[in-house]
C-alpha cells in the first residue's frame, strides 16, 4: 500500500519539462516561421514567452531560438521551482550535517580521507575509495589524501598527464591522475541515482550509469524522501540494492553503497551473482609448481611480460603476468556545440572537441555571393575581382575570378578562377579545365609535394590545398571556397573578412564599409580595364526584368522546383527565399543556358553541409554540369 499511495503521489505531480536545451527551428512557439537576412546576428523576437531565457540568431535564413542553458537539470527527476530569473528549474540538493549542497557536488570527509560523499537530486551517497597501485613501492599518499602514489605517470602504455586522467578499460571505473610526476589511480563507487529505471542509460566504456532527460515532482510530506517510485518516512532505514543501504533523514536520504575492488579482466568474462554486491574475474588456470605467465598472446602475436602496444588512438594495452591489461584516456563530456562549431576529433587524438567550422564562402549565378559570414548580395560587374586573400602578413594565398557578360548588358557569370598559393598558380576554366603552372593536367590529379590535388565529386571539380584552403567549381559559374578557422578575421575580397559579423562585409580596398555592392564589388577589381568585357563597370543601373505577364510566369516556372518536393527535405533546415529570388534574377537576362541551375546547384550544396542529402536533385530538374 506504501508503494502505490507513494506511485500515485509521484504520477500526480509529474510534469514533463522540456530538455535542458531545446532548440527552436525556423519555428516559434506559435508555429510560425520567421525568416531571416543577417546570418549569424542576433534576433530580438517577441512571439515567444519568457524570451529572456531564449537567445534567437539567424541561421540558414531562419531565426534560430536556443533556451537557456539550464546547468543540473539535465538528468535530474527532482526539479524544484524556478531559479529567480524564472528560465530555469533547480535540481534539488542535500542538507548533510547542517550544511546544504548543490546537486551534482562531491566533498571529502575532513576526518576520513577515504571517505568521498556526493550530493545528486537530493540523495547523498558516502562510499569509501578504493587504491589501485600499480607499482610495487608506493609512496605515501599526500595530505588529505587516500591513496599511494608511483613514481612516473604511465600505466599500460598510457600517458598519465594533470589535464588527462586514464581508466583502465576492464574497469573504467579506476581513475589515474598525475601530479608533479606522480602517479594516483583510485576507485570509487557510483553515487545513486534518483530517476524511474526507465530512464537510466548505461554507456558501454563508461564507469556509471546516468539519468536521461529531467521531471519536475511534486515535493513528498515535509520530512519525507522520495526515492525512484518509492516514498520513505524520516527516520527509516531500508535496502535499495545489494551494495546499498539508505535512511531518510528530514527529507534528504543518506545512502551508504560498498565499494568494490578493482578488476583486472574484461567486463564480458567478469561474473555476477545475484544477491552478491561485487562481481569478480574468474581465477587462472593453475600453473605447474615454478611455473610463472610470462607472454599474452593477441591476434596471433606474443608479447612478453611488460611489453605495451597500442590498439588504436585512444587505447594502449600491457602484459602483465599473462594478463592483458588496457587504458585509454578519460574523454570530458562535451554537450552541444556552441554556434560555427562541430564536434569533431583530430587526427591522432582519441577525444573529439568542439572545433570552429571552416568558413565557406558561395559564389552562383548572374553573380551572387554568400559570405563567410553569412550576408547575400548580388554584383554583376564584368571584370577580374579579388574574390579572398590572406590579407595578413603571411599573404599565405590568393584567390582571383573572371567575370563574363556573355553578350548581356548588365548581367555576368564568373567564368573563370584563379588560386595561388605559394609558388603554385591553379587556373580553372570553363567545363572544369584545369592548369596548373599553365600547363594542363588530367583529373585525377595530385601534386608529388601533397600540395595541391584535384579531384571530380558529383560533377564538380574539389581543389584542396595544404593550407586546408579548398575550392569547389562546377565549370559554369558555381564556386565555393572554404576556409580553416585559422583565417579568421585574417582575409579581404568579394567573401569578406571572416569575422562572424555579416554588417561589415561590404568593406571595400580602403577599409569603408558602403551599402551598395556596386561600390563595394568594383574597389575589389584587379588587372586594369583589359579584364573588363564592357566599358559601363560596374552597371549604372538595377537589372529590371519585364514586367510581362508570360515572362513572369516563365521564370517562376523554371524556378519552381526550389519550391518542391525536389528540395523538400532540406526547406526546414535552409531557408530556399534568397536562392529563389536569385533564380528569378538569373532567368532576366539568361543567355540561352540553364541558369536556374546555379541556384539549385548552390542551395543543394548548402543542405549537403547541413547534412541534408538530395541525390536525385540533378536527375529531377535536368541539371547536369557541362564537362
Amino acid at each position: 500500500m506504501l508503494f502505490l499511495a507513494s506511485l500515485l503521489l509521484v504520477l500526480s505531480g509529474l510534469q514533463v519539462m522540456p530538455d535542458a536545451e531545446s532548440l527552436i527551428v525556423g519555428v516559434g512557439v506559435t508555429g510560425k516561421t520567421e525568416s531571416c537576412i543577417n546570418e549569424g546576428e542576433v534576433v530580438n523576437t517577441d512571439n515567444i514567452s519568457k524570451s529572456r531565457c531564449f537567445t534567437c540568431t539567424c541561421k540558414n535564413g531562419y531565426v534560430e531560438c536556443a533556451k537557456e542553458r539550464c546547468l543540473g537539470a539535465e538528468g535530474c527527476y527532482m526539479l524544484l521551482d524556478h531559479s529567480n530569473d524564472g528560465c530555469c528549474y533547480k535540481c534539488k540538493g542535500c542538507l548533510h550535517e547542517g550544511v546544504y549542497r548543490e546537486s551534482g557536488s562531491q566533498w571529502r570527509d575532513p576526518r576520513r580521507s577515504c571517505r568521498i560523499l556526493s550530493c545528486k537530486a537530493g540523495v547523498v551517497t558516502e562510499t569509501e575509495e578504493v587504491c589501485y597501485t600499480p607499482c610495487a613501492n608506493p609512496r605515501p599518499p599526500r595530505d588529505g589524501q587516500c591513496c599511494g602514489m608511483c613514481k612516473g605517470c604511465q600505466i599500460n602504455g598510457q600517458v598519465v598527464t594533470s589535464e588527462r586522467n586514464v581508466t583502465s578499460t576492464e574497469d573504467p571505473c579506476i581513475k589515474c591522475h598525475c601530479q608533479d610526476g606522480h602517479m594516483t589511480c583510485t576507485k570509487k563507487a557510483c553515487p545513486v541515482l534518483n530517476c524511474p529505471d526507465s530512464a537510466v542509460e548505461y554507456n558501454k566504456g563508461e564507469c556509471c550509469p546516468k539519468c536521461k532527460g529531467s521531471r519536475r515532482l511534486i515535493e513528498p510530506p515535509k520530512g519525507s524522501c522520495l526515492l525512484k517510485l518509492g516514498l520513505h518516512q524520516s527516520g527509516k532505514t531500508f535496502q535499495h540494492d545489494d551494495c546499498t543501504v539508505c535512511a531518510c533523514n528530514n527529507g534528504t536520504l543518506h545512502c551508504h553503497r560498498a565499494s568494490c575492488p578493482p578488476l583486472d579482466c574484461p567486463e564480458e568474462m567478469q561474473v555476477r551473482v545475484p544477491g552478491i554486491c561485487c562481481p569478480y574475474c574468474p581465477r587462472k588456470p593453475t600453473l605447474p609448481k615454478g611455473e610463472l605467465y610470462t607472454s599474452c598472446r593477441v591476434g596471433g602475436r606474443t608479447y612478453e611480460d611488460g611489453e605495451t602496444w597500442k590498439l588504436d588512438q585512444c587505447k594502449s594495452c600491457a602484459c602483465s603476468g599473462g594478463l592483458i591489461r588496457c587504458a585509454m584516456p578519460e574523454c570530458p563530456q562535451v554537450g552541444t556545440c556552441p554556434p560555427r562549431f562541430k564536434l569533431q576529433r583530430e587526427p591522432g587524438q582519441c577525444c573529439p572537441k568542439c572545433v570552429e567550422e571552416d568558413g565557406v564562402c558561395t559564389v552562383f549565378g548572374d553573380p551572387h555571393y554568400k559570405t563567410f559570414d553569412g550576408k547575400f548580395f548580388s554584383f554583376q560587374g564584368s571584370c577580374k575581382y579579388q574574390l579572398v586573400a590572406d590579407c595578413s602578413k603571411e599573404k599565405s594565398f590568393n584567390i582571383r575570378v573572371t567575370n563574363d557578360a556573355r553578350n548581356t548588358k548588365t548581367s555576368s557569370w564568373t567564368k573563370t578562377v584563379s588560386l595561388k598559393v605559394g609558388g603554385i598558380k591553379v587556373n580553372l576554366g570553363e567545363r572544369q579545365r584545369v592548369k596548373i603552372n599553365g600547363v594542363k593536367v588530367t583529373i585525377p590529379y595530385r601534386m608529388s609535394s601533397g600540395q595541391v590535388t584535384v579531384r571530380r565529386e558529383d560533377e564538380t571539380l574539389h581543389v584542396h590545398t595544404h593550407l586546408g584552403v579548398k575550392v569547389v567549381w562546377d565549370g559554369m559559374s558555381f564556386l565555393e571556397v572554404s576556409v580553416p578557422a585559422k583565417y579568421k578575421g585574417k582575409l579581404c575580397g568579394l567573401c569578406g573578412n571572416f569575422n562572424s559579423m555579416s554588417r561589415d562585409d561590404l568593406m571595400t580596398r580602403r577599409g569603408r564599409v558602403v551599402l551598395d555592392p556596386d561600390k563595394f564589388g568594383a574597389s575589389w577589381r584587379v588587372g586594369g580595364k583589359r579584364a573588363c568585357m564592357r566599358n559601363n563597370e560596374p552597371p549604372t543601373r538595377a537589372i529590371q526584368c519585364s514586367q510581362h505577364l508570360p515572362q513572369r510566369r516563365y521564370r517562376d516556372r523554371l524556378c519552381k522546383p526550389l519550391r518542391t518536393e525536389v528540395f523538400a527535405p532540406c526547406h526546414k533546415r535552409l531557408n530556399y527565399a534568397m536562392y529563389f529570388k536569385s533564380c528569378l534574377l538569373d532567368m532576366c537576362e539568361c543567355p540561352g543556358r540553364k541558369c536556374y541551375c546555379e541556384s539549385f546547384t548552390a542551395y543543394a550544396h548548402e543542405c549537403a553541409r547541413l547534412g541534408v542529402n538530395l541525390p536525385s536533385w540533378r536527375e529531377d530538374t535536368g541539371c547536369h554540369a557541362l564537362y
